[in-house]
């Protein structure tokens, strides 16, 4: 098990380096944020003691379930699932260091309360339905722009840029769209100069579509089976509102 991670993270990072080259990209500006839903805290720790050092959860369960078993080896936790406001007291007591998945106004406005009330900050993604499908979260893309600002204005929320989930689809151009729509999102945002506002991440691709995603801007590339192995369910499970 620990060779196959080991093995599979070595051809992730190989991917990436070569479509950074490919684009004329400093591989630099590519984190590698592994998706560890379902993948056990033995395999996480395995690719965290050989390198890596982000992580993301997107269910607040599994965060807990974990958190004992790693949290004496050196790492960064995002939390990239949709988010329900009761349970925003997890997120802080897990020590989640950013929230990719903030997608409406309800939600930064609890968190930046709870924040507030414990004297802290914490580092932010707007998440943009960019694909238009209705079992996606995220803030529809013509509304993306005004949610930015009103989240702004919440001092103990750090926005750091964008998340999408791009279309679940063979079809590379359809899914291309997604990601370039992201990008000129923040563009845009970068234009208008926003106070408290740093679009300087974009949070795009999974294990399928990451070549597509860097060519397009990717800053963060969100990375699971490729690396840990396929799940019992497929991917639209986790990511499904109706689920």
């Amino acid at each position: 098990m620990k060779e196959n991670i080991l093995h599979n993270l070595e051809t992730i990072h190989a991917r990436i380096q070569k479509s950074c080259e490919k684009s004329g990209r400093n591989p630099n500006e590519v984190k590698l944020l592994l998706a560890t839903k379902t993948v056990s805290a033995e395999q996480i720790k395995t690719a965290l003691e050989n390198g890596e050092f982000l992580i993301a959860e997107n269910k607040v369960q599994e965060l807990k379930e974990k958190y004992n078993d790693l949290t004496n080896t050196p790492h960064d936790n995002h939390f990239i699932g949709h988010l329900q406001t009761n349970k925003i007291k997890d997120i802080l007591k897990y020590d989640v260091v950013c929230v990719q998945s903030l997608d409406r106004l309800d939600l930064a406005e609890k968190l930046h309360q709870r924040l507030l009330s414990v004297g802290k900050t914490m580092e932010v993604l707007i998440q943009v339905n960019t694909s238009g499908e209705e079992s996606k979260f995220g803030v529809h893309p013509d509304e993306a722009v005004e949610l930015t600002r009103k989240v702004s204005e919440f001092s103990t929320l750090k926005i750091k840029g964008l998340m999408t989930i791009g279309l679940f689809s063979a079809e590379i151009e359809k899914v291309r769209l997604c990601f370039k729509i992201l990008k000129n999102l923040q563009q845009e945002l970068i234009r208008l100069d926003i106070p408290n506002v740093d679009m300087k991440e974009l949070s795009m691709g999974m294990s399928g579509d990451l070549e597509t995603a860097i060519e397009e801007g990717s800053t963060i590339v969100r990375v699971g089976t490729a690396v840990f192995g396929s799940r019992i369910y497929p991917d639209s499970f986790y990511w499904n509102e109706g689920v």
